[in-house]
């Protein structure tokens, strides 16, 4: 799959709430996630699919309630491609939010092979 076709099926996953089988399909096992530096409860860097769906899980495990999610994208450039994601959430303890980030992700051989993401700490 070319860089394109590998960040539309990413975005139309995520705009379902398929992130799973997104994983699944279109990550590389060796796949690199980088998280903002001092992202509260999260490592900045983990590396294979398993460390990932851990983060995932923990991701998952410390929210309450999931409202929602709107991608805008993917710009593709070369084997990279972007979008921005916002997320309605409610985590535990805590108040419903809109929580943005803009995700830059690269592909090889038809794989992502590196997710990195920004958005604002605190």
């Amino acid at each position: 799959m070319s860089t394109l076709e590998v960040a539309n099926k990413w975005a139309a996953y995520c705009r379902t709430g398929n992130f799973n089988q997104a994983q699944d399909e279109l990550y590389d096992s060796n796949c690199v996630s980088i998280e903002m530096e001092g992202a509260e409860g999260f490592p900045t860097k983990v590396s294979g699919m398993e460390a990932i769906k851990m983060k995932g899980k923990h991701w998952e495990e410390s929210m309450e309630q999931f409202h929602g999610m709107e991608i805008e994208g993917p710009l593709v450039a070369g084997d990279h491609f972007t979008a921005t994601m916002k997320m309605d959430i409610t985590m535990k303890d805590q108040a419903r939010r809109v929580d943005e980030e803009v995700g830059i992700f690269r592909v090889s051989n038809g794989k992502i092979v590196s997710e990195q993401f920004f958005y604002q700490l605190g």
